[in-house]
């Protein structure tokens, strides 16, 4: 015989009263709420045509929640005072009529596009009674659809290590990223650890509640406090947290929960978060449970944490703290989604030093080196490898701070040591009501081109990398093809995924200017490359032409036939460009090409045309002015923050004068006690 469906207890004294709320009734008298059974007690459906890869277990196994009236409630977001839990229609029907068999719960799709399916269980009448109906409730299928504004798993995990590298203002020196063994199942799931300041038990509850952020600075990259629950939910259906904290001295130690398997299973209406916090305790060295109302709570908490997570016990959760130090956090994201293959999103095996997308790195059999060389860029292998995409996801990673992914060292990769003739840019956008505002684009043809088929603009936004190979320049005629450019744009406002930017008025206006930027960039350096430039006149195009062929003055990526027929015959086809004085009136740019026209059909002591000569000279020296104003920049922002940690050092000194101070006293006072001892 079934064992009957277990009984949870689920009254607790409020903060402002002794009394109880009444939840539903039961044969003891006590107020019990009534969950699925446990997985012993439900006999699984028998599967034939649906993959059970695609299934979530009934339940996972572990340790009950509790059975009569041991329990306590749970821990909704952002608050502490217990919640009833909604009644489960098959549950409920079950203990009504105890001759028919239990109905196993809903099960949860592991795809992610298929999991947003979402049904609320029978709700108690006593929650809509006074102090429940007008408090706001977040229905937990908002935790799916908030997450599909991730489309990219990388895009989540960037997500992640943005927080890390927020929190190098704390001291953090690494992130690790690896794979972490579930101890139930054995699947793999996404481990993400920092050593930053970590969190006290207030702060991991504003990290599981929506739409709090106490970054205000310009300094952090993360500004809604939405991203971790966007980027967790999007990469598996749970996630549990383990983070310590040593702030105002005293050692702290939470766990936080946030399962959307659990939340459905149980059919929740609500977004409840089960927490547990421990504090340190001098006087036996060790972490004591930290009771923010009750045992009874406390115990319940901990009850859902043993049930719904990879850890069965609470020596295992606590022994998760074992490598983090004296500060950091640790998130392990498990039960990860699944493709629309029925595989895994994430993958761990093809190779042991990095987390691949899975499916999406097939590379094309062929001998062609121009394909060969463009698979083999980053701006190909950042679609699905997480270590090329790390890689560029900064501009500037912070000095003695390391991305560690799959116990190795991520090295930074930047895309302006790959260019060739490179230039830069200085764009001013002109908008009223806003500040001067300006960015510098370092633009050049990559190593390889024309072989390699790449093109478009890194753009950044406060160091983090918004868009990857912004292809603004589309034609069918290859003009722009192998034109790299890199700018850190702040003054527009990327959107909460931080996979594209805002479609605002700027936004539109830097688009434009990239666009127009290729198109100068290539009728001034096309030729470099091996394409017939038809804005040289014809005596230096034939010239360069015959210094090309003969000379072998091109760069060794270049082919030595001229493509000239990448090159539309039509003047047409070729869009049209304003004076170059008009222009540096308009856009603000100091360019000033007088000197050319009249020499053109000359040549200088190294047998390149004048005019090409002079715009070398004259790019050159821009590029050196531009790069100046760049380092003088950054060395007054070197010298603010020498400022800033001048004054915090002074800061720290005091604090511990003080307590020196206060420590002097306590040890006169020790020694001033007339201690007796008995013989």
């Amino acid at each position: 015989m079934r064992s009957a469906a277990e009984v949870i207890d689920l009254s607790s004294d409020d903060d402002g009263g002794g009394g109880q709320e009444e939840l539903a009734p039961s044969t003891s008298g006590g107020a019990r709420r009534v969950v699925p059974a446990s997985p012993h007690d439900v006999t699984p459906n028998s599967l034939v045509d649906v993959k059970p890869a695609l299934l979530y277990p009934l339940q996972p196994p572990g340790v009950g929640v509790g059975v009569g009236g041991g329990g306590g409630a749970l821990v909704p977001v952002k608050e502490e005072l217990p919640l009833p839990l909604p009644v489960p229609l098959l549950a409920a029907r079950a203990s009504s009529s105890p001759g028919v068999p239990a109905l196993p719960p809903p099960r949860l799709c592991r795809q992610f596009w298929k999991s947003g399916d979402y049904v609320v269980a029978q709700r108690n009448p006593d929650t809509d009674a006074l102090g429940g109906r007008n408090r706001l409730r977040i229905n937990p299928k908002f935790l799916h659809s908030n997450a599909t504004s991730h489309k990219w798993a990388f895009g989540a995990i960037a997500e992640l290590l943005d927080n890390a590298i927020d929190e190098v203002n704390t001291g953090a020196t690494f992130v690790r990223v690896d794979e972490f063994t579930n101890p139930r199942d054995g699947n793999p799931s996404l481990l993400i650890q920092d050593d930053g300041g970590g969190m006290d038990p207030e702060g991991l509850r504003r990290c599981m509640s929506f739409g709090f952020s106490d970054k205000q600075s310009d300094a952090f990259i993360g500004q809604y406090g939405n991203g971790f629950k966007t980027s967790t939910m999007r990469l598996g259906a749970d996630v549990i947290v383990f983070t310590q904290n040593q702030n105002n001295w005293v050692p702290t130690r939470s766990i936080g929960l946030l399962s959307y398997t659990f939340l459905m299973e149980t059919g929740c209406d609500d977004v409840l978060v089960p927490t547990v916090d421990y504090q340190y305790d001098p006087t036996t060295a060790s972490y004591t449970q930290m009771l923010r109302h009750d045992q009874k709570l406390f115990s319940s908490n901990l009850a859902i944490l043993l049930k719904w997570s990879p850890f069965a016990s609470e020596a295992e959760l606590l022994k998760q703290f074992d490598d983090i130090g004296e500060h950091g956090t640790k998130i392990i994201v498990f039960n990860l989604w699944f493709n629309d293959d029925g595989d895994m999103e994430l993958d761990f095996n093809s190779d042991e030093k990095d987390i691949l997308i899975t499916g999406s790195h097939k590379k094309v059999k062929t001998n062609k080196a121009e394909k060969i060389a463009t698979q083999s860029y980053v701006s190909t292998r950042l679609r699905y490898s997480l270590r090329a995409y790390t890689s560029v996801l900064y501009l500037h990673i912070p000095d003695n701070f390391r991305i560690v992914l799959r116990g190795h060292d991520v090295e930074s990769h930047n895309v302006i040591n790959d260019l060739m003739y490179p230039e830069c840019v200085l764009y001013k956008p002109q908008i009223a009501g806003l500040a001067e505002l300006s960015a510098i684009t370092t633009i050049g043809f990559v190593k390889g081109a024309p072989d390699i088929d790449v093109q478009g603009f890194n753009v950044y936004h406060k160091n983090r990398l918004i868009a990857p190979f912004w292809k603004v320049a589309n034609n069918s005629y290859g003009k722009g093809r192998g034109v790299v450019g890199i700018l850190e744009a702040n003054f527009i406002k990327p959107t909460h995924d931080k996979q594209d930017f805002e479609k605002s008025v700027l936004y539109q206006r830097l688009e434009n200017r990239l666009k127009e930027m290729t198109y100068e960039y290539w009728d001034l350096h096309c030729h470099r490359i091996g394409y017939d430039n038809k804005k040289l006149p014809k005596a230096s195009r034939a010239l360069y032409r015959a210094n090309q062929m003969n000379a072998g003055s091109s760069p060794p990526s270049a082919p030595r036939q001229l493509l000239a027929a990448d090159i539309p015959t039509s003047r047409s086809a070729v869009p049209t460009f304003m004076n170059p004085v008009l222009r540096q009136k308009q856009m603000g740019l100091k360019r000033n090409f007088d000197a050319l026209g009249s020499k053109t059909d000359s040549a200088d002591q190294d047998g390149v045309p004048s005019d090409v000569s002079q715009r070398r000279r004259f790019n050159e020296y821009r590029t050196l002015t531009l790069e100046n104003d760049k380092l003088r920049g950054e060395c007054l922002q070197y010298e603010e923050s020498a400022k800033q940690l001048a004054l915090k050092e002074q800061k720290l000194r005091s604090q511990i004068a003080e307590e020196r101070k206060k420590y002097d006293q306590l040890l006169q006072e020790l020694r001033s006690l007339d201690v007796k001892t008995e013989k």
